[in-house]
C-alpha cells in the first residue's frame, strides 16, 4: 500500500526547450526539406523559413558563454553559422537559369571582341564558336553562323544570346534544355580562353609573327641580338612603324629604347610618322622623346613643351625641352621662353637666351638686351648677345656689338661677330 503523501504528489513536468534549442529544430527540419525539394517552389518555402528563423534569432535572447569557458560554443554564433550553411546549400540547388547562360555568352562574346588574337588564334576562334552554334542548335532556333573574323563570331554568339534571353525558359520545366545550353557555353569559353592570342606569344614570337626579322639575309639572324640589327636596318631605311613596334614590345629594356630613341633622332623630320607615339611618350616628361620632338620639327608638340618649361623645377628638363623648342621654330614660343630668362638657374637662363636666337623673332630683341645689360652670368650674357647674332637685324647687331669692349671676354667675341655682319 502506498501512503497517504503519493496521493499529494505532482506529475513531473515536461522539459523546457531552449529558445536556441527550438530555432535548432526549426533549421533541422529546413535542412530535411532542402534535402527533398524538387522545384523553385520547394525552394522558396525553405528561403522563407530560414527568413523566419534569421528574424527570431535576431530577438532572441540567448545565453552568453561565458568568457572564462573555453571551447564553449556561442548558441548564437552556431544558429547564425547554420543558417549561412543552409543558405549557401539553397543557392547550390537553385537553377540554372537561363540569365546563367546569357552572363556566360556575354563573356564569351566580350572575349571575342577584346582580345588581341593572332592569325591561328582568330581561326581557332571562329571555330570554337562554330561548333558552339551546332550544339546549340538541338536547344534553340537562331538561324546564324560563326562568320570568318572573331567580330562575325561575337555577332552569332549574340544573336544566341538574345534567343536566349527571349525564350521562357522555366527552371523547373526546361532544365534539361537550361542544363545543356549552360554546359556548351562554358564549353565555349574554355575554347576560346585556349585559342591563340598575342599575349600567349613570346616577344621574339610576337616580332616574327609580324614580319620584323624579314628585313634580315638569313645569315644576320644569327647576330646577337638579331633585333639590334633589324632596328639599324630599319633605321637606315627610314621605316618607322616596325621601330615603333620594336619599341612598344622591347620597351623594358632600356638598351633598346635608347637605341629606338636614338635612331629617331638621326630620322630628325623623316620621323613624323612617329609623332603621336613620342607625343604620348614626352607627356611622361621623358627628356629623350622630347628631344625627338625637337628634331621633328612639328610645331604641334609646343603647347605640351610650353608646360614643361613653366617654374624652377629640374633644369635638365627645362634645358632640353628649350633646345627643342628652339628647334620647333614655332612663334607662339616666344612669350614663354622669353620668361625664362629670369630663371634661378643660370644654365636654364642662357639656354633660353639661345633659344630666342633660334626662334629668330625680333619681339625678342628688348629681352635679350636687358639680359645683356643685367645678368650676372657672363655666359648667360654672352648667350644673349650670340642669340641677338642670329635674329640678325639691323636693331639686333646694334645691340650685341655694343657691348664690343664688355669685360667679359665672351660677350666681347660675340659683339665682335655682331659688328662684322
Amino acid at each position: 500500500m502506498s501512503n497517504g503523501d503519493d496521493a499529494d504528489e505532482e506529475p513531473a513536468a515536461e522539459p523546457v526547450v531552449s529558445e536556441a534549442e527550438a530555432l535548432n529544430d526549426r533549421l533541422d527540419e529546413a535542412a530535411e526539406e532542402l534535402e527533398a525539394a524538387e522545384t523553385e517552389a520547394d525552394l522558396d518555402a525553405v528561403e522563407a523559413e530560414l527568413d523566419d528563423v534569421e528574424e527570431e534569432l535576431d530577438v532572441a535572447e540567448l545565453p552568453e558563454p561565458d568568457e572564462d569557458e573555453e571551447d564553449v560554443e556561442d548558441p548564437r554564433e552556431e544558429l547564425e553559422s547554420r543558417i549561412s550553411d543552409l543558405r549557401d546549400d539553397l543557392e547550390e540547388q537553385r537553377g540554372p537559369y537561363a540569365e546563367d547562360v546569357t552572363d556566360v555568352l556575354a563573356d564569351a562574346r566580350g572575349t571575342l571582341t577584346e582580345a588581341e588574337w593572332t592569325e591561328t588564334g582568330a581561326d581557332e576562334a571562329v571555330a570554337a564558336v562554330d561548333a558552339f552554334l551546332d550544339e546549340a542548335d538541338e536547344y534553340v532556333s537562331f538561324g546564324t553562323d560563326a562568320g570568318s573574323s572573331p567580330a562575325e563570331a561575337a555577332s552569332a554568339v549574340e544573336q544566341v544570346e538574345s534567343v536566349v534571353a527571349s525564350t521562357d525558359l522555366d527552371p523547373d520545366e526546361d532544365a534539361d534544355t537550361i542544363a545543356g545550353l549552360l554546359e556548351i557555353s562554358e564549353a565555349l569559353t574554355d575554347d576560346l580562353d585556349a585559342a591563340e592570342t598575342w599575349e600567349d606569344l613570346t616577344v621574339q614570337e610576337q616580332l616574327q609573327a609580324e614580319g620584323f626579322y624579314d628585313v634580315l639575309e638569313s645569315e644576320s639572324l644569327k647576330d646577337f641580338p638579331p633585333e639590334w640589327s633589324a632596328l639599324k636596318r630599319y633605321g637606315r631605311e627610314g621605316e618607322v612603324e616596325p621601330m615603333l613596334y620594336a619599341l612598344e614590345k622591347l620597351g623594358d629594356s632600356d638598351f633598346f629604347e635608347e637605341y629606338v630613341y636614338d635612331e629617331l633622332v638621326h630620322m630628325g623630320k623623316d620621323a613624323q610618322a612617329a609623332f603621336d607615339e613620342i607625343h604620348q611618350r614626352a607627356q611622361k616628361r621623358d627628356k629623350a622623346p622630347i628631344r625627338i620632338l625637337g628634331k621633328m620639327g612639328d610645331d604641334r608638340a609646343a603647347d605640351t613643351l610650353h608646360e614643361f618649361i613653366e617654374g624652377d623645377g629640374d633644369p635638365a628638363l627645362q634645358k632640353v625641352t628649350l633646345r627643342a623648342l628652339g628647334e620647333l621654330g614655332s612663334e607662339e614660343s616666344v612669350q614663354p621662353v622669353a620668361q625664362r630668362l629670369v630663371a634661378e638657374d643660370h644654365e636654364v637662363r642662357s639656354m633660353a637666351a639661345r633659344t630666342l636666337g633660334l626662334l629668330g623673332d625680333t619681339r625678342a630683341i628688348e629681352p635679350l638686351a636687358d639680359v645683356l645689360e643685367d645678368d650676372e652670368s657672363d655666359a648667360v650674357r654672352a648667350s644673349a648677345a650670340w642669340a641677338l647674332r642670329q635674329i640678325g637685324t639691323e636693331r639686333a647687331l646694334d645691340v650685341a656689338s655694343d657691348y664690343a669692349d664688355d669685360r667679359a671676354y665672351l660677350v666681347q667675341a660675340e659683339a665682335e661677330k655682331a659688328a662684322s655682319v
